[in-house]
């Protein structure tokens, strides 16, 4: 009989193949999951495994077709993507005896595995980035340039029915070959059917986190959050870090590093505090180190100690054993359960003690993530942890804390290539300590330049070390910082509907909030040559700046690929024609940020702390394309699948007439997450009309506010009912050329250089009537090749531009 507690572990799993799927051979057992997987395994039993396992769920696969020949000497298995080859021969695989053919033109003379080696992969993720400053070795990944990648998953332990971890015969061979060729999101999907899909976060998850290592009191954290709403500076989630609890304790009892004890002295009513915090919109999550067990000082140790049989009349320790079910099960009802019951939202499990246990090749990181994460599930609400990354199907238990790196350039230029690749093994919601956590230098422009790619990356989580002198406030790094960390904080709150989708859609569809850009074109050089610039989602491109300005320029510099089509700065709408790298220069102000023509990008108007479904919303709209958008909305919690979405389209030109439209259809589904009324501000970027546009609700014209600002249109329409659908309709519409001599202007205007080269390049820009002549010029006036970069930058945009 299967307790209330077991179930609580339990998974859903499909483990057992078809028998159509396998081959199978004396010692020796191929499945054939899919044209492009294939699992071979090797038990000197022949009883084989088919139990889940810590990282495979699900083999019911339905059986592709494929060919079987079998002679006495040989057994070859040909799909439409692989061809296996295996000699027959007693006492187990080499290489000699099994290799498997990637079917495909991938490369000249690599298509081919044979057993034993170690295929070359794009790199996967990294289990902690912890005390780094700079790059670091990743594990490999599931995707690679010559088409194939293996999981070798003969060293896990399998998962019971009672929800417990068993282990597996040590001498056995259990391994996935993946032939998926540059089929990257192909592999994925494959993939997150053999271990398991990545839920959806909660949506508060999705906004900015307040993280630091600092003895807070009550009354400290609170005025500290009352001026983050005074300065509108919007947090959905409070970490709190080891100081809630005890930690000055007696040395009989270790460093005070593990605790589950309030600290009292600083959190005088812990439930009024997290109900305060609460109230204020926010989350709330407290950190763990569960190594050192459970001390005589604790509070819950009495109880839990009667509960294990420990002695307390000695004051015996509890020492931690995760490998033990009783002391897991007392582990949840002792010391957690009581703090989720008066607010505690989620934990962050800070384990850092190692990957071994009384039991061989079990990871006390992996069990914790497990565990937690099932634990917390138990409820009605969604599940979240906040873990370092434990092996393949860590995917499985979200939010990833990549650990403590140094405060420094070399830390931030590492973290946007860290984050994409990640997606390699499945892995999608990273959390980096932004801003960096141990030593560094105060720098102002590191801070901000770390603050946008947190805002554009899975988790945007400000954190830093212990001292007095370490704090991310945006304040303390001088007015303009403030002025710009406040901006992009306040985006990433604005950009939660668009997150919550990818959300969603990395869900149900397997597909990342944060791709590297060979996912979408595997056969282009120039994908592979951009490590540091990746899609945020469906609609946008990005590539962070991870070094500091030339300060007689005030700009910083980033090599950038955009793929063919047209692509529109996010922040300022400039046009670019695609098809090309290029070095991409920005002000300390903003970032490359790029929408594809045609994007839709949906967005709360608000500034508060608040997640919910918004009734204010700006949608961003892009010229230069037909284009489309579903915004899905929920309860943001809840593990039901109620729901609505609200489709956006964009028609570039409808056939035969000269009119444009942009259209808000109806939501579809459960409108119980909505509010009652929603006010839409349109804003179309990069759109040249003839026309005003003309405005319909529910098919009735309607007056609105119309604002022109360079590229951008911002439409401003009456608050409406939820059940309203919208329809915008433009005459003559165009994309708008970029004003390449005011941007020159503005640009040399804001550079320190000096005042007659200024006139100089001014001149020659102006008399040259074309793109070539104007590069012509000034290659002639032989000026730095960073200044002639970042002005060509502006000069080959869009060249149809010039006249």
């Amino acid at each position: 009989m299967v307790t209330k507690r077991q179930e609580t572990f339990r998974l859903e799993v499909k483990p057992k193949a078809p028998e159509e799927s396998q081959v199978i051979w004396k010692q020796y057992r191929f499945t054939v999951l899919t044209p492009a997987m294939i699992r071979v395994e090797y038990d000197p039993n022949a009883t084989f495994e088919d139990s889940a396992t810590q990282t495979i769920l699900n083999r019911d696969f339905e059986t592709p077709e494929y060919k079987l020949k079998e002679t006495d000497e040989f057994i070859e298995i040909i799909t439409t993507h692989v061809h296996l080859n295996f000699h027959k021969e007693l006492g187990g695989f080499t290489k000699n005896n099994l290799n498997i053919e990637a079917l495909g033109n991938y490369s000249l003379y690599h298509n081919t595995w044979y057993f034993g080696d170690k295929p070359d992969t794009l790199k996967g993720t990294a289990r902690t980035l912890d005390f780094s400053d700079g790059a670091i070795d990743l594990e490999e990944g599931l995707m690679s340039k010559n088409g194939f990648s293996i999981i070798d998953d003969s060293h896990s332990m399998k998962l019971l029915n009672n929800g417990w971890v068993d282990k597996r015969e040590s001498n056995i061979v259990d391994i996935y070959f993946l032939g998926y060729g540059r089929d990257y999101l192909g592999t994925l999907r494959d993939y997150h059917h053999l271990t398991g899909k990545t839920p959806k976060l909660p949506r508060y998850a999705l906004g900015n986190w307040w993280s630091r290592y600092y003895p807070y009191s009550e009354n400290g954290y609170k005025k500290l959050i009352r001026k983050f709403g005074e300065k509108q500076i919007p947090f959905s989630v409070a970490v709190l870090d080891m100081d809630w609890h005890v930690t000055e304790v007696p040395s009989e009892y270790g460093s005070g590093w593990t605790g589950y004890t309030w600290n009292n002295e600083l959190f005088p009513d812990p439930e009024e505090f997290l109900g305060w915090l609460h109230d204020q919109g926010l989350k709330t999550t407290l950190n763990l180190h569960p190594a050192n067990g459970v001390q005589p000082f604790e509070e819950m140790y009495e109880p839990m100690a009667k509960e294990l049989d420990v002695d307390t009349e000695n004051g015996e320790p509890i020492n931690f054993d995760i490998a033990d079910p009783e002391f897991l099960n007392a582990y949840f009802e002792y010391l957690h359960h009581p703090h989720e019951e008066i607010g505690v939202d989620f934990w962050w499990i800070d384990w850092q003690q190692g990957s071994v246990t009384k039991v061989e090749g079990l990871d006390p990181l992996w069990m914790l993530n497990h565990y937690h994460y099932l634990d917390l599930g138990r409820g009605e609400n969604r599940s979240l942890i906040f873990s370092r990354y434990a092996g393949l199907g860590s995917h499985r238990y979200p939010i990833g804390f990549s650990g403590d790196t140094a405060s420094t350039w070399d830390a931030l230029n590492f973290q946007p290539y860290f984050t994409s690749t990640a997606s390699n093994v499945g892995y999608n919601w990273w959390s980096h300590d932004i801003g960096g956590h141990i030593g560094g230098v105060k720098d102002s422009e590191l801070f901000i330049r770390w603050v946008q790619f947190g805002v554009f990356s899975p988790i945007n989580r400000l954190h830093s070390q212990d001292g007095e002198f370490s704090g991310k406030e945006p304040w303390r790094y001088g007015l303009k910082a403030e002025r710009i960390v406040t901006q992009f904080m306040q985006l990433r709150h604005k950009l939660i509907p668009y997150l919550y989708t990818m959300n969603v859609l990395t869900h149900t569809d397997n597909f990342p909030l944060i791709r590297p850009m060979y996912y979408h074109h595997p056969r282009e050089d120039e994908a592979y040559e951009v490590p540091n610039q990746y899609f945020f989602g469906t609609q946008l491109l990005v590539a962070p700046i991870t070094t500091p300005l030339r300060g007689d320029l005030r700009l910083a510099q980033v090599k950038t690929w955009l793929p063919e089509g047209m692509w529109i700065d996010f922040f300022n709408g400039r046009m670019y024609e695609g098809g090309r790298v290029l070095d991409v220069y920005r002000p300390i102000s903003t970032m490359p940020v790029f929408a594809k023509a045609g994007g839709i990008v949906p967005m709360d108007q608000s500034f508060g702390n608040s997640v919910d479904n918004p009734e204010k919303m700006d949608v961003r709209i892009f010229a230069g394309a037909d284009g489309s958008f579903t915004m899905y909305e929920d309860d943001g919690l809840g593990k039901n699948d109620e729901h609505a979405t609200t489709k956006f389209s964009l028609k570039w030109h409808e056939e035969d007439t000269d009119w444009s439209y942009f259209q808000i259809q109806e939501p579809v589904g459960d409108w119980e997450c909505l509010p009652e009324k929603r006010r839409y501000t349109l804003t179309f970027v990069g759109f040249s009309y003839d026309d005003v546009p003309e405005v319909y609700v529910k098919d009735k014209l309607v007056d609105v506010k119309l604002t022109k600002r360079g590229k951008f249109t911002t439409v401003e329409i009456p608050e409406q009912e939820i059940d309203s659908w919208y329809f915008v309709r433009f005459r003559g519409v165009s994309a708008k050329k970029n004003d390449m001599y005011g941007e020159i202007f503005r640009f040399l205007d804001r550079a320190q250089l000096s005042t007659s080269l200024k006139e100089k390049i001014y001149a020659t820009v102006r008399k040259s009537r074309n793109s070539a002549r104007v590069i012509s010029g000034l290659l002639a006036l032989d000026i730095d090749p960073d200044l002639l970069e970042a002005l060509s930058e502006l000069i080959w945009a869009n060249p149809d531009d010039v006249d």
